[in-house]
């Protein structure tokens, strides 16, 4: 019998997720891993906490070790470039870390190429000329642009540091630089910070910023980075009509990813959203034996449908599904929720589902509306109780939940309560139902309503109680007609 061979293209969360379930089910497939750095399994996520010195050691970021991945009975080829897919003879052209050309041959492949930092349209980041890493000018998303920055942190000594976007990454690193001891400044487009959140709560997390020292500019446009004789670097920005200039040590442009496709496009796989490889719920694409996953791919979204949404919670599952799916599997990605959190000095946000204007157009059906609130997070007799913001959304007519967004101190367990959250949204629970949950209680951590429930409550109260008086009114009517003497 000929050992069934499997190629997956990507050392990142797809990739790895995918060769481990393949070996997983069969120990007898030979699975071949391509990764055009030297740092398979590495948590990208985990970059700011690097920086900041948290995580002492950039090693420490290994979700496996070389050894551990070696153990597992899979190849990993590091610092081996794919350059070209060819569907028809079922092989892979590579570039190894010489530069010499090599083929493999592949029964099912799996591509996990990722995503690249989006490089935003400003005076002095494109062309022949553009400012980089030698400048003090960076962009983040690999582990290759973490050692660039922290070789400008050490050999730059900087005081002052810029970050352009406020969003999760722009949000992590603005804690990680001020923990460093630098003055930070952080510029978002945007109305507010971390656009992914409604405005009430945005405005949290902004003044936590200022809290810690952070000069955060909302309404902010970066028009140019030049470098000065001085060897600083120089931003050009625009608020409400007005320029200026201001000068910084280092500065970090962090305001999104884009889809890596290059590999698959040129093969001839058809394109989805933003750009994002087309698959289906099985993780295949439109070429033959080929899969794809992770931050590539296009999202199957359980309430949105088909949208692009790169997290990498997602791509360790789509990579699973691929990884199964290679083997001749059935397996289905269930779909995402979009179900995020981030932790910004002592606040924490999250969020999952739908916002209110995002839900809208979704279904003409809904009636999608949003109730705030703020219950403790614990009983308030014992000490330390601190408030959780949380915003839910559901649809008026039905009551069904459709999304729920939360603030809180990082001792809340806001990452509990918006998972239960996504849990109750992957059922397609009512708002109304999350009072049926059993939730755990105890004074110095919840209340017998958790807080989750509380706020549930609320959305009720202010958005289908009195359909609940009237049935209630309806039901006692028929009650009362029913016993009524002949």
């Amino acid at each position: 019998m000929t050992t069934r061979r499997i190629v997956a293209v990507g050392g990142s969360d797809a990739g790895i997720s995918a060769a481990l379930r393949a070996r997983e089910l069969d120990p007898d497939t030979h699975v071949t891993v391509v990764v055009a750095d030297a740092y398979p399994n590495f948590s990208i996520c985990g970059i700011p906490y690097y920086v900041s010195g948290e995580v002492t050691h950039w090693t420490n970021l290994a979700h496996r070790t070389a050894a551990d991945l070696a153990a597992t009975g899979m190849e990993v080829r590091t610092d081996t470039r794919a350059t070209r897919i060819n569907p028809a003879d079922h092989t892979l052209e590579v570039l190894d870390p010489a530069g010499n050309p090599g083929l493999l041959p592949y029964d099912a492949l799996i591509v996990g190429t990722g995503a690249l930092s989006f490089r935003p349209p400003i005076t002095g980041l494109h062309g022949p000329d553009a400012l980089g890493p030698a400048d003090g000018v960076h962009l983040l998303h690999s582990m290759g642009d973490t050692f660039a920055v922290m070789e400008s942190l050490t050999n730059r000594n900087p005081k002052t540091a810029a970050i352009v976007g406020a969003g999760y990454i722009g949000l992590e690193m603005a804690e990680a630089l001020t923990t460093r001891g630098i003055a930070v400044t952080q510029i978002e487009a945007l109305p507010e910070v971390l656009p992914t959140v409604d405005p009430e709560l945005g405005a949290l997390i902004h003044a936590e910023l200022e809290r810690n020292g952070v000069e955060v500019l909302t309404d902010t446009t970066v028009t140019a980075i030049a470098r000065t004789q001085t060897g600083a670097i120089s931003l050009t920005t625009t608020h409400h009509g007005k320029t200026t200039v201001r000068v910084v040590d280092v500065v970090l442009v962090v305001v999104g990813v884009t889809p890596d496709t290059a590999l698959a496009a040129d093969a001839g796989a058809e394109l989805s959203v933003k750009g994002s490889i087309a698959v289906d719920e099985a993780m295949r694409t439109t070429l033959p034996d080929v899969f794809a996953a992770g931050d590539c791919v296009h999202t199957h979204h359980r309430l949105l449908g088909i949208t692009w949404l790169p997290l990498g919670t997602t791509a360790h599952k789509q990579g699973r599904v691929a990884g199964e799916n290679a083997l001749g599997g059935k397996a289905r990605f269930a779909g995402s929720l979009g179900t995020q959190v981030v932790k910004v000095f002592d606040l924490v946000a999250a969020r999952t589902g739908l916002r209110e204007h995002e839900a809208r157009p979704v279904n003409p059906g809904w009636q999608p509306v949003t109730t705030s609130s703020a219950p403790d997070d614990h009983k308030a007799y014992y000490p330390g109780a601190t408030p959780l913001h949380i915003r839910i959304t559901g649809d008026a007519a039905s009551g069904r939940l459709l999304g729920a967004q939360l603030v809180g101190h990082r001792r809340a367990e806001v990452s509990k309560r918006v998972d239960t959250y996504a849990a109750a949204l992957f059922h397609s629970m009512t708002v109304e139902g999350l009072n049926e949950l059993d939730l755990s209680y105890t004074p110095p951590l919840g209340s017998p309503w958790d807080a989750t429930q509380i706020a549930a409550q609320a959305w009720t109260r202010e958005h289908q109680l009195d359909a609940q008086r009237r049935d209630l009114h309806a039901a006692n009517g028929r009650r009362d007609a029913s016993s009524a003497p002949l």
